[in-house]
């Protein structure tokens, strides 16, 4: 039986589309499988997953983790968790200092096709702005942190986060409440998706 699944995640990571505005080249970076039941949606590959291949394989992935409680094994299992960010490749930094936004022509050229074959997936976590505004743009709210703190809206299928960089450390002191009552949901589902 072909892999369909495989043979659109090769098109991709051999994907040239943007390489002439990328300042590091393209290195397009998306894992799955086609049991996965979990997905997560971020924003794209910082300047560290650029280099690994790897995604979320720096600090804000293992705040995620975390968030999460899974360990490294469960996190990068392709078969229990799928990972494609709205950008697949290192957009390169912002006047800030900041990562830029993703490629704008990642999502309409890839998205749909990869989610046509990841029939299994029962939660889909959108993490950051850019996420939530792709695929909540009806029912998002005016700012990140009310899209999140309406969290409860887009259950049992979508659960939107804020990016878990250290940029957003001092917006977590800020609201305690995603972690008293986001959290042990996340983990709650995230356990239920990922376990025998």
């Amino acid at each position: 039986m072909v892999d369909r699944l495989a043979i659109l995640l090769e098109e991709i990571r051999a994907c040239r589309v943007c390489a002439g505005v990328l300042p590091c080249g393209p290195r397009p970076v998306i894992r799955a499988e086609p049991g996965a039941r979990l997905l997560i949606i971020g924003q794209a590959p910082g300047s560290r997953v650029h280099a690994s291949g790897v995604p979320w394989d720096d600090a804000s992935g293992d705040r995620l983790r975390t968030w999460m409680a899974v360990d490294r094994a469960v996190f990068y299992d392709n078969r229990c968790i799928a990972i494609m960010p709205m950008g697949f490749c290192y957009p390169g930094r912002d006047r800030n200092g900041g990562d830029r936004p993703p490629r704008p022509e990642c999502a309409p050229l890839w998205h749909e096709r990869v989610l046509a074959r990841l029939p299994a997936v029962e939660l889909t976590l959108l993490i950051g702005r850019y996420a939530q505004a792709h695929y909540l743009p009806h029912a998002r709210r005016m700012t990140m942190t009310e899209t999140v703190a309406a969290w409860r809206d887009h259950l049992p299928s979508i659960l939107p986060l804020p990016h878990p960089s250290w940029r957003n450390t001092a917006w977590l002191r800020r609201h305690p409440w995603f972690a008293r009552d986001v959290l042990p949901e996340l983990r709650r589902r995230t356990a239920a998706l990922t376990g025998p």
